[in-house]
């Protein structure tokens, strides 16, 4: 069956590879997002003719819009963190999948949940920032959640028999352990950027690969998780998988555990996310049991990463702690792109901030974004 798509940040690596997916099946584009990639979504526009299109940097937005004078083919404007949420609310797609980076899809998540819009959800800031409201607003309109990261689509496919999901005791959340598994303090003290920047398996943005290394993806990915599943954190083991093909398992009162296993290609989890609740062929390989000789497990050393331990702590505090830590570390890790500070000092200085307060209780979206501004400032005031 054919269906409409607006793709909320379709030039980065999610949006290029959603492309694919999108292609593959036939489905129709009916809108997209970036934020200043200019040229990518001239030729994304050129191919998929969405009716609508935002930019979100307003320079980019003018751009574009010189570019697009006088074609007829020429998609409507949109411009903006406004624009963006307009974008998500229109009424035309079956599916929304917001791939935006950082707490910048929040808004634009909201926004199309409130407008009945199912969500393919690669933005895991969404829930890591307002997983309150997101969860909320998801009962309140009755639309899917559909989890797009690899870990979280893993675990969302082993509870599909709704009888069994009913007895799920444990989550085993895998890691790939990124480019510096293994090492210790005083080994990752000079670390560069272009050592960071080396995952071993996976393609993907500066901000994600940087977030990979300190491993402060995987606690993020663990408080996406507490909202999805609706487990506490201590019955969410992260289970390191070095060769990133256990893409994550789920445990039952019998003690069994189910696994999805996979090649690391983002487009299964993807594909999965707009053809759910069907299976279809895709642009994927499969999995090559011959010449697969090893699988091996570990555990995450939070005593050296420590971005993992102030997710855990961030999450345990509840309310705006885990809104704190990714505010923080979003700044960090621009903060270390820039070189302005050492990789250690991200993890340090996640962690300062979560430790600064209680976080706990009730919440607003403006609540949110006034934390995120004082976790910035924060970094900032202490790097």
């Amino acid at each position: 069956m054919s269906k409409k798509i607006t793709l909320l940040g379709s030039t980065g690596s999610i949006g290029t590879q959603s492309l694919d997916v999108i292609r593959a099946q036939g489905y129709e584009v009916f809108g997209l997002s970036a934020h200043s990639h200019v040229d990518k979504i001239l030729q994304q526009i050129q191919e998929f003719h969405p009716k609508y299109v935002c930019m979100t940097d307003p320079a980019a937005a003018e751009k574009l819009d010189a570019a697009l004078a006088g074609r007829a083919d020429a998609p409507y404007l949109l411009t903006g963190p406004e624009g963006l949420k307009e974008l998500a609310a229109l009424e035309g797609p079956d599916v929304v999948l917001n791939s935006v980076v950082g707490i910048a899809g929040l808004g634009a998540s909201l926004c199309a949940i409130e407008s009945g819009h199912d969500l393919a959800l690669a933005n895991k800031e969404s829930l890591v920032t307002g997983g309150h409201l997101v969860t909320r607003a998801v009962e309140k309109h009755g639309v899917k959640l559909l989890p797009v990261d690899s870990e979280h689509s893993a675990i969302f496919q082993c509870l599909q028999d709704k009888e069994s999901a009913k007895s799920l005791t444990k989550i085993l959340l895998t890691a790939s352990g990124g480019p510096f598994f293994g090492m210790k303090t005083e080994e990752l003290r000079g670390k560069t950027k272009a050592d960071a920047l080396r995952h071993p398996n996976w393609n993907m943005g500066a901000k994600i690969t940087i977030d990979s290394a300190t491993l402060m993806n995987k606690g993020l990915e663990l408080i996406e998780a507490v909202w999805l599943f609706g487990l506490p954190p201590e019955k969410i083991q992260i289970v390191v998988q070095r060769q990133s093909i256990v893409h994550s398992a789920v445990q039952y009162s019998d003690n069994s555990v189910i696994a999805q296993l996979g090649v690391p290609d983002m487009r299964i989890p993807i594909q999965y996310a707009l053809t759910y609740p069907e299976r279809v062929p895709g642009v994927v390989p499969e999995l090559d049991f011959a010449a697969l000789k090893m699988l091996t497990f570990d555990v995450a050393d939070e005593e050296t990463f420590r971005c993992l331990a102030a997710c855990k702590k961030a999450i345990k505090k509840g309310g705006l702690g885990p809104c704190a830590a990714n505010g923080a570390n979003e700044e960090a890790v621009k903060l270390f792109l820039e070189d302005k500070i050492g990789f250690l000092d991200i993890g340090r200085l996640v962690e300062a901030v979560v430790d600064s307060d209680s976080f706990g209780g009730d919440y607003t979206l403006s609540d949110v974004y006034e934390c995120d501004r004082m976790a910035r400032a924060f970094v900032q005031a202490h790097r």
